[in-house]
């Protein structure tokens, strides 16, 4: 997977979606995604961020992406079911959703975190891809080959002391891709979900989690992409409810 060579139009014609496609690894991903045919749909919070990978793909001549502002942290139920029939009005289905968006919160311990910082930090790494799949999973049913992608991490599967809340909303998301996966695994094995964890990636998250490390010393995330093409074109079909690592141990 880690030497995954993708084909030119492995994407060709699918419509994926990319959470967090602002910046870090979700912008390369949305990015990546489009150069190999999809249609992507860009979600964040900051359009000037979503307009600015907007118009990298369109110069590029890929195909035209979509953008849906969303805040994950204050958006409610509605707002995502309103999002999934206005995906399905215009696109009929979704074959692909990586689940990228998140918040680092504070790196303290458990004694001394926030509350509120807490909440917040639960909210959108684990609530909010909660109810996007929930809001999703009847138009990722209408493609012929669905793959649903998790961001992991390595704290969310052996928790590290002062990681705090964004180590649990890891932990939480490894529960909720293993549950889909099991629940989505029916007759028509048509969706797949799996976990990603990207390890050390040289991003402004990464930065702020380790300051007086040396960026340098990380990958960027371009260089982990054929993991993520692997994950969702359709050559890693029967592959799923499985922990996956982008970087070679």
């Amino acid at each position: 997977m880690h030497d995954y060579k993708a084909p030119d139009a492995l994407l060709k014609d699918r419509i994926i979606m990319v959470t967090g496609a602002g910046s870090g690894i979700g912008r390369t991903a949305a990015k990546t995604y489009a150069a190999y045919g999809a249609t992507v749909i860009l979600l964040g919070r900051t359009i000037s961020k979503l307009e600015s990978v907007y118009d990298e793909i369109e110069a590029a001549g890929h195909p035209k992406p979509a953008i849906v502002p969303l805040n994950l942290e204050g958006a409610a139920v509605k707002d995502y079911e309103e999002m999934a029939m206005t995906i399905e009005d215009n696109f009929g289905q979704l074959d692909g959703l990586l689940h990228n968006a998140a918040i680092l919160g504070q790196r303290t311990p458990v004694e001394q975190y926030d509350p509120e910082t807490w909440n917040r930090v639960m909210q959108v790494n684990a609530t909010a891809p909660f109810l996007l799949s929930r809001a999703v999973i009847p138009l990722l049913r209408k493609s012929s080959d669905a793959s649903v992608i998790f961001t992991s991490s390595s704290v969310g599967r052996k928790a590290k002391a002062y990681w705090g809340a964004y180590s649990v909303s890891k932990f939480a998301l490894e529960g909720l891709s293993q549950l889909m996966a099991d629940e989505l695994d029916d007759e028509r094995h048509n969706i797949r979900v799996n976990s990603l964890n990207p390890g050390a990636t040289r991003t402004n998250m990464r930065a702020h989690a380790y300051p007086a490390e040396n960026p340098a010393t990380n990958p960027t995330p371009e260089e982990l992409m054929s993991s993520y093409l692997y994950l969702m074109g359709p050559d890693s079909k029967g592959i799923t409810g499985q922990q996956i690592d982008a970087q070679k141990k």
